[in-house]
């Protein structure tokens, strides 16, 4: 480490020396002028500075370390009169670097600006947007133009400065890459972990820098971000992007990810987290496993479902809503704890190839461990939609089981949009409508929502024609009872997984091998059973 020391010390000084040769100066003087009606702004070739007053004057400009200083001039061509009306410093602009002589190139404005670097340069000025036309000087006193083997010297070094200045910040960039980052993990499931600290702006993660990650095209919009489609190595995967602005909504996903026992085939997959950028630019990313069909929002747009899809995707994703809301301290990574999604709905609920569920979208979830308080929490949040009674009413018991129910009612929602679109009951299958959709709209105002769901007490239809048909009576039986509008008397998400295995049953028209392959799935279960009510 000593000899990288040294060599970065050596090269920091000769970056010094280089600039104690290009000799530029943290200083520079300029001409100062403010026009005065008083005074006479109007100048002759026999007029010096002090033609112009008192208002004309020599000044010392000063700045930021590491800024350039210049000089600048405005001027008004009255008549063919040249009318100056301000000159003065100019702090660090690009437009001004590197040039000698000030110099306005527009085509006709109403008032020429120019600005340059040199002590003085603003003491006679130009108007040329053609070379050939003569220059308008404000004063006789010439400027001393640079010499051209300084000139020469300058743009020599130039590229050494430029390298040296390359090679120091790969060097910073190499140690700081060393100490952020823990040696990467790559478990046996093609999956990576990226541990992101929160000390400010970081750079990217070494470990998306080794494994290319592209991103493809966009997939959907949310509240808080975009999800992009992406490719890692041979592997599709998915990228939600968050904005700065929106950064607990990210920090909290990814507190809710790495929760311990978090890894459940019916929750979506966590794959990484990294900032990118700094500042203002900066973007959060989460990684995690790409689903093809999308959300089940998305799916039931385009498609309708028979009776053994509709119990297979209800199973599995209550599977995984009991899963999430259930305290295991004997789990295997650890003590999971309970966990409320608290914006349940079917847009956040993922369908993989085979029409399995995964829940996806933590960003309002909470989390209750034994001994800790669940910290500062606003009840009223998540879609209107699918807030539950007490939501709306802004009448929450802020205790775990509270927070369950909610996800419990929103639950009953969601069950309701998959017999909506199930082709098992004898009747026509009506285009898919969102939850209330038929009382309040498509953009409905929380007002809206009171209105309907706490005052009228009203709940999504249920067909007539559901009740002809054995399974849908238990799914019907089973909706109303999560969207109870006493949220004591709500099922547990455990409770109608297990009906959604009776109503399969009790199906008249489902075949036998189905019901055996729901069973099955059941069975192998492998975390404790759940109770049968919250």
């Amino acid at each position: 480490m000593g000899s990288a020391v040294r060599a970065a010390f050596s090269l920091l000084l000769l970056s010094f020396c280089s600039g104690a040769i290009l000799g530029r100066s943290d200083t520079q003087e300029c001409v100062h002028y403010n026009y005065s009606p008083s005074s006479s702004s109007s100048l002759s070739s026999s007029s010096g500075l002090e033609s112009r007053g008192n208002l004309s004057k020599v000044v010392t400009c000063s700045g930021e370390k590491d800024k350039r200083l210049h000089c600048f001039a405005t001027w008004k061509n009255v008549s063919g009169v040249i009318q100056v009306v301000k000159q003065g410093c100019w702090l660090d602009d690009v437009n001004c670097y590197d040039r000698d002589e000030c110099v306005e190139r527009k085509d006709s404005p109403d008032v020429f600006f120019c600005c340059c670097e040199g002590s003085l340069c603003n003491n006679k000025f130009f108007y040329g947007p053609d070379s050939n036309l003569p220059q308008i000087q404000t004063t006789n006193k010439p400027v001393q133009p640079k010499t051209p083997v300084l000139t020469a010297l300058m743009y020599s070094l130039l590229p050494i400065m430029a390298l040296i200045a390359i090679i120091l910040f790969s060097f910073w960039m190499y140690r700081h890459h060393k100490l952020a980052y823990p040696p990467v993990l790559v478990p046996t499931q093609h999956a990576f972990h990226i541990m992101v600290e929160d000390p400010g702006p970081l750079p990217p993660s070494p470990i998306l820098g080794q494994k290319p990650l592209q991103l493809l095209e966009i997939k959907a919009r949310g509240r808080f971000g975009c999800v992009w489609k992406a490719q890692l190595l041979t592997e599709y995967v998915a990228v939600k992007i968050f904005s700065i602005q929106d950064k607990q909504s990210w920090q909290n996903e990814y507190d809710m990810l790495n929760v311990n026992g978090m890894r459940h085939e019916n929750l979506l997959q966590f794959i990484g987290a990294e900032k990118r950028g700094s500042h203002l630019d900066m973007e959060l990313w989460l990684v995690t496993a790409y689903h093809e069909k999308g959300s089940l929002t998305d799916y039931l747009k385009a498609n309708v479902l028979s009776w053994s899809e509709l119990c297979l995707i209800a199973q599995s994703m209550s599977r995984g809503l009991a899963y999430l809301h259930e305290d295991i301290p004997g789990h295997k990574d650890g003590h999971k704890p309970a966990i409320a999604h608290r914006d349940f709905k079917s847009k956040n609920v993922l369908l993989k190839s085979d029409l399995t569920a995964c829940i996806a979208d933590f960003g309002l979830a909470l989390c209750f461990e034994a001994g800790k308080s669940a910290g500062d929490t606003h009840g009223q949040v998540g879609t209107r939609r699918y807030m539950a009674p007490e939501v709306l009413e802004g009448a929450i018991n802020f205790q775990r089981d509270s927070f369950l129910r909610i996800d419990m009612y929103a639950l009953g929602l969601v069950l309701w949009e998959l017999a909506s679109r199930c082709k098992a009951a004898d009747g026509p299958v009506d285009e898919y409508m969102l939850p209330f959709e038929e009382e309040v709209g498509q953009h409905p105002s929380l007002e809206d929502m009171q209105e309907v769901v706490v005052h009228k007490k009203l709940r999504p239809t249920l067909r007539e024609c559901w009740q002809k048909h054995s399974g849908l009576v238990v799914l019907c039986e089973t909706i109303e009872e999560c969207w109870d509008h006493e949220a004591e008397a709500r099922l547990s998400a455990g409770c109608v997984e297990e009906r959604v295995v009776q109503m399969q049953r009790q199906s008249s028209i489902t075949a036998p091998e189905e019901i055996v392959t729901v069973v099955t799935m059941v069975t192998n279960v492998d975390y404790p059973p759940k109770e049968s009510s919250l």
